[in-house]
């Protein structure tokens, strides 16, 4: 029989990289980062329960916590001073993920889910199951990756886009 080895990735940095999905992956794209957040749109708020709810090992929640918590994330609040203990709440950096979770939710539903969707949103407003949609802010159409396409914007100084519309 032969051996297994275990390989270990290394993470890649996108600091340098002049792209908003990049950066937006350097915050968000560890392993368990988007699973932390989900949690706290569910209002997890403490390090215990993260911890139950992921089964993630105490040292690397401590390490993505924390980076949330540097990358503006997450507030960290002391809610007892003996002993210790926080609450990780999310900020309005973090609120304002909640498209991006919305999104891999659907997708995961679409393409990941045989069984149907282990959850469903429910608009508390009209009280029925809602799908995020992204809607164009002037006109308020839907739209899809046919109907833009991608032009260099005022911080593009090394003109990414490419002209015409963005591949189907």
């Amino acid at each position: 029989m032969q051996p297994t080895t275990v390989s270990v990735v290394e993470r890649k940095s996108f600091a340098a990289m002049h792209c908003s999905v990049a950066q937006c992956l350097e915050v968000v794209g560890e392993w368990w980062t988007m699973l932390i957040i989900r949690d706290a749109f569910l209002g997890v708020t403490r390090f215990d329960r993260f911890q139950d709810r992921l089964g993630i090992s105490r040292n690397i929640l401590n390490q993505r916590l924390a980076r949330l918590v540097d990358d503006g994330i997450f507030d960290k609040v002391a809610y007892s001073e003996h002993p210790p203990r926080y609450d990780y709440r999310l900020t309005t950096k973090g609120r304002d993920l909640w498209p991006v979770l919305a999104a891999m939710l659907q997708w995961g539903d679409r393409y990941a889910a045989p069984d149907g969707p282990p959850l469903l949103l429910v608009h508390e407003s009209c009280g029925h199951v809602a799908e995020a949609v992204t809607v164009c802010s002037a006109c308020g159409e839907r739209l899809g990756a046919r109907d833009v396409r991608a032009v260099s914007g005022p911080g593009d100084a090394d003109e990414l886009a490419p002209a015409g519309r963005v591949s189907r």
